[in-house]
């Protein structure tokens, strides 16, 4: 029997409206953590640098080689993760992925020597390979077109607040116990965690059945002759897209690895205080892309909003490197700069949506988003040598200019977006 209102009439149930919030809510929830600890997973073994040249008296460029092995691993295996997500579907790849990251941690704590830091290497980059195919497709699939672009900001917002909490948590770890061993095994139980809750709540991860997101099949498209796999990579938009992350990324390997030394080289600033500006780029990042959620959903060309905000920020980079600022407005400057690439953030990943032919998430995914860690692999030891050739101001000149670049790409994207819509009601 069901129970009444005062009225005698049944009790309301739940609205719609009420339900998906609540389910969208727990999808975008979930993912943002799987993103996070992706990126967490990224500076796994960087801020235990000073523990290793102690234990086992490593160079700078051999721990560097780490870096390298992690991102080549990840940016191939993330092209390739493209292609498995649609084939057997995001969830399970997940779990492989932070399996991968748990295993990864256990491998660097029981580490006898540099071997033993390339196999944990080698681990974590393969966990981290699918997250990009896999987080878009469930995000796609599952949350409401109207709460997408929110869905991309916690996203983003989750992997710079990973990225700020490895180095609090690992370095730590190691100095309370004594022990960059524990350290590891510490983020090797954080992975099971996360997996944990993953499994707990896969419901809300399937994006095979009960998907939300999937638009209705157009008239027609069941007598479609399927196209090959390999068809997408056929399309301009998905390598502009691939070089649009490639170039932003260069900028963001630029300030996050070299900003602070050579803000202390140009400014006379401690560098003890310059360390700051990758927090405070991190935290206007994750900022502006709060802001960026509310604007992709009332942008119709997002090539814009990204291209007004990115140039904004390669501006205040150009004026930092400039060296006509006082030390600590330099440091302030520099930071904000995050922001604008954080507004930007959302648009950008709704803009390779658009971009993405029907059926081909998780590879168009899995491809553009592997510019990112070449750009990562590539950037990281030219801008290097910049800085070994005392040429400071270079740092932010070169990450402003990549910036610059990505704006170009995207700008082609848009085009190629805006085209494609305006010549399907011609067909229609």
């Amino acid at each position: 029997m069901q129970p009444s209102s005062p009225a005698g009439a049944p009790a309301a149930a739940p609205s719609p409206s009420t339900s998906s919030l609540r389910e969208d809510a727990r999808t975008i929830g979930l993912i943002g953590l799987a993103h996070g600890s992706s990126h967490f997973f990224h500076m796994l073994l960087p801020p235990l640098f000073p523990f290793l040249i102690a234990e086992f008296g490593f160079s700078y460029s051999e721990l560097g080689l780490l870096l390298s092995v992690f991102f080549v691993v990840s940016g191939v295996g993330q092209a390739l993760a493209g292609f498995l997500v649609d084939r057997v579907g995001a969830r399970p790849v997940l779990f492989f992925a932070l399996a991968c990251f748990a295993t990864a941690g256990l491998t660097a704590a029981s580490a006898s020597g540099y071997a033993g830091l390339v196999a944990a290497a080698v681990l974590a980059g393969l966990g981290n390979a699918p997250f990009h195919p896999v987080d878009f497709t469930i995000l796609n699939k599952r949350v409401s077109a109207q709460r997408l672009g929110h869905g991309f900001s916690v996203h983003g917002i989750s992997g710079n607040l990973g990225w700020a909490a490895a180095p609090i948590f690992m370095a730590g770890i190691a100095t309370a116990a004594g022990s960059w061993r524990v350290a590891c095994a510490s983020g090797a139980v954080l992975a099971l965690v996360v997996l944990a809750i993953m499994v707990i709540h896969r419901d809300a991860l399937d994006d095979r059945h009960g998907a939300r997101g999937v638009q209705p099949a157009a008239a027609g498209a069941a007598d479609a002759v399927p196209e090959h796999p390999l068809a997408f990579l056929r399309l301009p938009a998905v390598w502009l897209c691939f070089s649009f992350f490639f170039w932003s990324t260069c900028s963001l390997s630029a300030i996050q690895s070299f900003a602070g030394p050579a803000l202390q080289q140009l400014y006379g600033i401690p560098l003890t205080t310059t360390a700051l500006v990758v927090t405070g780029y991190m935290l206007c990042g994750a900022a502006g892309m709060v802001l960026g959620g509310f604007l992709v959903g009332r942008v119709q060309r997002l090539e814009k909003t990204i291209s007004v905000c990115l140039l904004a920020s390669a501006a205040l980079l150009v004026l930092v490197g400039s060296g006509l600022l006082p030390g600590m407005v330099a440091l302030g400057v520099a930071a904000l700069a995050g922001a604008g690439i954080g507004i930007a953030g959302p648009s950008r990943d709704m803009l390779i949506k658009r971009a993405a032919p029907p059926g081909a998430t998780g590879r168009v995914y899995g491809t553009v988003y592997s510019g990112l860690d070449l750009g990562f692999s590539l950037a990281a030891p030219v801008f290097g040598a910049l800085l070994d050739a005392g040429m400071n101001a270079a740092i932010f000149y070169g990450s402003a200019t990549a910036l610059a670049l990505s704006v170009v790409s995207a700008g082609f994207v848009g085009v190629g977006v805006a085209a494609r819509r305006r010549a399907v009601p011609a067909a229609a």
